[in-house]
């Protein structure tokens, strides 16, 4: 059960929610006076943060610390961004950045957590559920989705499968992956560093890659497919069996 508070002690309460709501408020309409466009009292901003005129703060967007903003830039709905430098004309949607800088003309989100030193140039595409730790993105990188690259350094216009993971951590200590300009990285692709991937060099989807590709080259790092024919017939009878039995229940 709740504790039961004095009348004082609620007023004190609501005396202080006061003065931090007005406060809020007043960081708020600064910002919109200086040319940022914010049209929800649920932005939450730090004194410290500096905004460009002219970038479009969200509904339930949150800004810390030394936090910038770059003219032209969308942040939100639901962004939460702490010590980190977003430059001119990028998008953040629905994700979290932590002490990283994010170059100019990005499109980062949804969903995306931006761990502490990653820094990435222009165009960069960091989408759904992508996750960065201390990495370096050259210019035109697309992570589309379902990724984690840390402890990384990735040239310019390369291009990530989903699933793709740089697997930094041994148990004791962490390790690097270095990949070159243009390359392609097959969906669900294991990178265990100290790996290098060369310019313009391909991995295999599903491939384990464990030793340095060369550029131009394909890293193909998985058995071949064998087929046993047959196997699945006994299991799929009487699952199949269940399944239509089921359906009969339920058509009744």
């Amino acid at each position: 059960m709740q504790n039961s508070i004095s009348e004082q002690a609620r007023a004190a309460a609501l005396a202080q929610l006061d003065a931090a709501e007005a406060a809020r408020e007043d960081t708020l309409v600064q910002h919109i006076a200086n040319g940022v466009v914010i049209d929800s009292r649920t932005v939450q901003i730090d004194p410290e943060v500096v905004i460009a005129p002219g970038a479009v703060i969200l509904a339930g967007t949150i800004l810390r610390g030394k936090t910038v903003i770059g003219a032209g830039c969308v942040i939100g709905p639901n962004t939460l961004i702490e010590d980190s430098t977003v430059d001119e004309g990028t998008t953040v949607n629905a994700s979290q950045i932590y002490g990283s800088h994010i170059g100019p003309h990005n499109n980062i989100g949804p969903f995306t957590h931006v761990r502490v030193n990653t820094v990435t140039d222009y165009g960069v595409h960091l989408g759904a559920y992508v996750e960065t730790k201390n990495s370096n993105f050259a210019r035109g990188n697309t992570v589309s989705h379902l990724t984690y690259i840390g402890d990384s350094d990735v040239g310019k216009y390369c291009n990530f499968g989903c699933g793709t993971v740089t697997c930094n951590y041994d148990g004791k200590d962490k390790f690097r992956t270095q990949i070159g300009d243009y390359c392609f990285i097959g969906c669900n692709t294991n990178l265990v560093a100290p790996v290098k991937v060369g310019d313009g060099a391909y991995t295999a989807a599903g491939s384990t890659i464990t030793k340095d590709v060369p550029a131009q080259a394909l890293g193909i790092a998985r058995e071949r497919q064998t087929n046993l024919d047959g196997w699945a017939e006994p299991k799929m009878e009487a699952y199949i069996a269940k399944k239509q039995k089921l359906e009969n229940e339920q058509s009744k």
